[in-house]
C-alpha cells in the first residue's frame, strides 16, 4: 500500500510542477503549443499499448469496449457542463487531467497489487503528459484572471485524488476479476482520446503552428519505446 501511494505521488506530482511553471512567468505560445504536442503524442503511445492493449489481453475487447464508451461519453459530457460555466481550454484540459488520471493512475495501483510491479512505461507516459496538460491548462486559466493561488489549488486537489486513485486500485486490485481491470483501461482510453482531439492537439496546433505534428511524433516514439 505505501509503495502504491509513493508511485502514486510520483505520478501525479507532475501535476503540481506543471502548475507551478505555468504560472511562474509568461511562456511562448509555440514552446507551449510544443510541449502540449510532445504530451499528445506520449498520450496516444499510452492509450495505444498501456490501456488499450493490456485491457484486451486482461479481459477481452467487450470490457475494453464498454470502458471506452462509458470514457468517452463521461468526458464529453462532463467537458460540455464544465465549458459552459467556465470556457476555455484550460478548464478542459484541467478536467482532462482529472478524469484519465483517476483510471489510469488506479492501474498503476492494480499492477503493483497483482506482482507485476510498477509500468515504467505507464508511469514515464503519465508523467510526461501531465508535464504540458498542467503547464499549458495553467496558462490559459492564469490569461483567463484566475489567480495563481487559485490555479495551484486546483492542481493540488486534483493531484491528491490522483494519488489516491492508484491507492484505490491496489485496494480493489483483489477483489475485482480481469474484466473490471479491462473496463478501467478502457475508461482511461476513451477520456483521453476525446481530451486529445477536443482540446490538447487543436491547442498545440493552434499555438505551436506545423511543427506541431513533428513534435507530436517525437511524444509518441519516446514514450513507445519505454513501453
Amino acid at each position: 500500500m505505501l509503495e502504491a501511494l509513493l508511485w502514486g505521488a510520483v505520478a501525479a506530482g507532475s501535476l503540481v510542477i506543471g502548475g507551478l511553471l505555468g504560472v511562474a512567468r509568461e511562456w511562448p505560445d509555440k514552446l507551449i503549443g510544443a510541449v502540449l504536442a510532445f504530451g499528445a503524442g506520449a498520450l496516444i503511445s499510452a492509450v495505444s499499448f498501456d490501456l488499450f492493449e493490456e485491457g484486451v489481453q486482461q479481459g477481452g475487447g467487450l470490457p475494453v469496449a464498454i470502458g471506452l464508451t462509458a470514457g468517452a461519453l463521461t468526458y464529453f459530457t462532463l467537458d460540455r457542463i464544465v465549458e459552459k460555466r467556465v470556457p476555455g481550454a484550460g478548464t478542459a484540459l484541467a478536467l482532462g487531467a482529472l478524469l484519465d488520471g483517476i483510471p489510469e493512475q488506479a492501474v498503476l495501483g492494480i499492477g503493483l497489487a497483482s506482482g507485476q510491479g510498477v509500468s515504467i512505461s505507464l508511469l514515464a507516459a503519465i508523467f510526461v503528459s501531465n508535464l504540458p496538460e498542467a503547464i499549458g491548462a495553467s496558462t490559459d486559466l492564469r490569461d483567463a484572471g484566475r489567480s495563481r493561488p487559485s490555479i495551484l489549488r486546483l492542481w493540488g486537489v486534483v493531484a491528491v485524488v490522483c494519488t489516491l486513485a492508484t491507492v484505490g486500485g491496489f485496494g480493489l486490485a483483489d477483489a475485482t476479476s480481469g474484466d473490471f481491470k479491462a473496463g478501467i483501461n478502457g475508461f482511461a482510453a476513451g477520456a483521453l482520446l476525446v481530451m486529445l482531439v477536443d482540446s490538447m492537439i487543436p491547442d498545440a496546433t493552434k499555438k505551436a503552428g506545423r511543427i506541431a505534428g513533428l513534435v507530436t511524433v517525437l511524444g509518441f516514439a519516446v514514450a513507445a519505446g519505454l513501453s
